[in-house]
């Protein structure tokens, strides 16, 4: 019976393995996994990052929605500028890469091939190759 639950950390009551919240103490007992971690779930409403977030913090999504208002309405109108910079962190499904990153890849192929077609064909001070 034993290979059968796992102790909750917490409190120490048997758990089942598969189990994300002890049912006696409501720890959370899973990982901080990043895999669930992505804005395309049917909640969504506008850009998904809430509905991510209740998912992957397993809330309700009403309650995600009410705390980025009262971020934007009581501490210095901060719930917008969360909201967006977790747009471009988040990705869009599971395996995508986020906005940001993409964005930020494509600027940087970008300055390498500027960088290697504005060098001169002698190298970078202008001197025979060696």
């Amino acid at each position: 019976m034993r290979d059968e639950s796992r102790p909750c950390p917490y409190c120490a009551e048997d758990v089942a393995p598969a189990a994300v919240r002890c049912p006696h103490c409501r720890s959370r007992l899973a990982g901080f996994d990043l895999s669930g971690w992505y804005r395309d779930h049917p909640e969504r409403k506008l850009a998904g990052v809430a509905a991510a977030m209740a998912q992957a913090l397993a809330v309700p999504v009403v309650l995600v929605r009410v705390a980025f208002v009262l971020m934007t309405l009581f501490v210095l109108h901060i719930g917008p500028l969360v909201y967006g910079a977790l747009w471009l962190l988040l990705p869009y499904a599971p395996g995508d890469e986020p906005l940001l990153e993409r964005v930020l890849g494509t600027a940087l192929g970008t300055l390498r091939r500027w960088r290697h077609a504005g060098a001169p064909p002698g190298g970078p001070a202008g001197g025979p190759v060696a």
